[in-house]
């Protein structure tokens, strides 16, 4: 990579110390914003090598100016780097979004606090509790907070003094059993206060004190005969443990950790939170991250993990990652092999997978092409090809016993089928059930056609079989002169082995994944293609057999036949007048009687 010499001494006077690193182009746009260890290391890194992603080709090209900011530790640049992407946003960086919309539950600073929601944290000592991701889960809280513990709604000054003074009375909330009436001293501060603390800890996901103090409230009434009171406390108590079981429960030893786990593509990441609480999972959050270089995993993590603990105000002093990452400095990081923890971190996996598939179906949906070219490049990475493989042909080969033997070529375009494309061939120089010398046959066939009409060669070839079907496919290719023209791969059907032309180790691939759902549609549909065609070639020829003693029905007679009842069975159930429909009155009569008597 051509570096120009102000560039040049610009990376020379860099400091070998952990930073920030900001590149600018010609008309002083910020391009993008990254973190180092060591500043002149990472930034060096840029210019020393032609990189395999394109984009980030395109940015070093772009790159005029390099400024930098030094910091003590990586973590500060981690810290950082996360404010300037969401400040500048560059071009080049991961598209990080804000949490002004997301809700949260206030406990508000004032005597006899009220309890609500808001979307707007006042910084005047209030606690605040979230930011949740489901409006619904905020309304679930308020409302179980309400049945539990009466509290007030109303926004009156309840001082000592204005109480006191007899400046309030209580209002309708308080005859229908909504509010203790502190605005009259018929609550205490202190019995107020005690409410606030239960509060406290369900929103923070202890459920023990407060199922305790109830429980025991009840057997204090059951004890007095006050049976009444005793069952409405004992609904509370339902209501409480109802809620507590809507939450997945995890080990009680492991507490007060958060999970980050992470699935990604080409195109982009999806990061899934678990926050964990008194052995319960109290929230659940997963954040997409749109790829704008090729960045790693680990740096996309660590991004997210810095982005979501700011976000949602995360001061826990444990996380479990699938990993190892750079993360604050006071921050225990556990990479779970077995156990509870890894469980936590699968069942996190799993619901960043689930949301991956839900965006990818409704991308498929709104966005078709964006769906196709992300396909595509997928496909292009997990085969190793030098292009897209946007056109790509599969043959197989279909005989019994060596009877009628016949192969087929399917054709996809986009990973979709191109169904006017498929062609089907009969065997001509091959006796009995030769798979190799049949492939051979019929590729060289279909692709010294493809050369002489000038049609445009596919951009991958797959093989059904294995590979000795692999390499006489190659050697087709070799003596049409198109060989390293065109990708080929062989797909072996018992364990969905790939092959490539003199590698004796095959490619595996997850059998879930796009790449592979492709070629196995692809394989599928060769099969199908070719067996159908196959079925129609014997049926073709037992009824023909039959037909040739019948004196007065030629070769003409019996395609008609075919084309018209598509099978031996049929011409046979066939009534005589549906037989004259095709053939005629008198070639119809002859049809019809000779399989009457026979």
């Amino acid at each position: 990579m051509q570096v120009t010499s102000s560039l040049a001494i610009q990376i020379q006077t860099l400091p070998d110390q952990p930073g920030v690193y900001q590149y600018y182009d010609k008309d002083d746009k910020i391009l993008y914003v990254g973190k180092a260890k060591n500043l002149k290391k990472r930034v060096s890194s840029y210019f020393n090598k032609v990189h395999d992603n394109a984009k980030t080709n395109v940015l070093v090209k772009k790159i005029v100016t390099i400024k930098h900011i030094v910091v003590p530790t990586e973590t500060d640049a981690l810290l950082l780097e996360n404010n300037l992407i969401k400040q500048l946003q560059p071009r080049y960086n991961v598209l990080l979004k804000d949490d002004k919309s997301y809700p949260w539950i206030c406990i508000k600073k004032e005597p006899f606090p009220r309890v609500f929601t808001t979307r707007r944290m006042v910084k005047d000592g209030s606690e605040y509790f979230g930011p949740y991701t489901s409006i619904k889960t905020v309304h679930t809280l308020i409302d179980l907070i309400k049945e539990l513990y009466p509290l007030r709604t109303c926004n009156l000054d309840l001082t000592t003094s204005n109480i006191r003074s007899g400046k309030y009375k209580v209002c309708l909330e308080y005859h229908i059993g909504n509010c203790g009436g502190p605005c009259e001293e018929r609550e205490s501060d202190v019995k107020y206060d005690n409410k606030i603390k239960a509060i406290r800890d369900i929103l923070k996901g202890n459920f023990k004190d407060s199922l305790k103090d109830f429980k025991d409230y009840m057997m204090e009434l059951a004890s007095n005969m006050e049976f009444e009171e005793a069952q409405k406390v004992k609904d509370k108590i339902d209501l409480l443990e109802n809620y507590q079981s809507k939450s997945t429960i995890v080990s009680s030893k492991i507490s007060n950790v958060d999970v980050f786990s992470i699935i990604s593509d080409e195109s982009a990441a999806y990061v899934n939170f678990l926050q964990v609480s008194y052995g319960a999972i109290i929230r659940s959050h997963t954040m997409e991250l749109k790829k704008k270089l090729d960045e790693t995993d680990e740096e996309l993590l660590e991004l997210a993990i810095t982005e979501l603990r700011e976000r949602f105000h995360l001061n826990s002093k444990e996380i479990i990652v699938p990993f190892d990452v750079e993360v604050q400095d006071g921050i225990h990081v556990t990479v779970p092999k077995l156990g509870d923890k890894k469980k936590l971190l699968d069942l996190s996996e799993r619901n960043a997978k689930y949301y991956r598939i839900d965006q990818l179906k409704q991308i498929k949906i709104v966005d078709p092409e964006r769906h196709v070219n992300r396909i595509m490049t997928q496909m292009k990475k997990d085969l190793r090809m030098h292009v897209e493989p946007r056109h790509i042909e599969c043959f197989d080969n279909s005989n019994i016993h060596g009877t009628n033997p016949v192969s087929a070529c399917v054709v996809f375009k986009d990973g979709k089928p191109s169904k006017k494309d498929y062609r089907h061939f009969n065997v001509k120089t091959v006796e009995g059930p030769n798979d190799y010398d049949t492939m051979e046959e019929i590729v060289y066939r279909r692709y010294k056609r493809v050369l002489e009409e000038g049609q445009p060669l596919p951009d991958l070839i797959v093989i059904d079989g294995g590979k000795g079907q692999l390499g006489v496919a190659v050697g087709c290719l070799e003596r049409l002169g198109i060989r390293g023209k065109v990708a080929i791969i062989s797909l072996a059907e018992r364990l969905e082995e790939i092959f490539y032309p003199g590698d004796s180790i095959p490619l595996y691939l997850d059998k879930r994944s796009e790449t592979m759902k492709v070629i196995i549609h692809l394989r599928d549909e060769a099969h199908r293609f070719g067996l159908t065609f196959h079925r129609n070639q014997r049926s073709k020829n037992a009824i023909t057999s039959e037909m040739d003693s019948i004196s007065g029905v030629g070769e003409k007679t019996k395609t008609t036949l075919m084309n018209h009842f598509k099978s031996t069975k049929r011409i046979k159930e066939a009534s005589l007048e549906d037989l004259e429909k095709v053939i005629g009155k008198s070639k119809g009569k002859l049809v019809f009687d000779f399989f009457q008597v026979n």
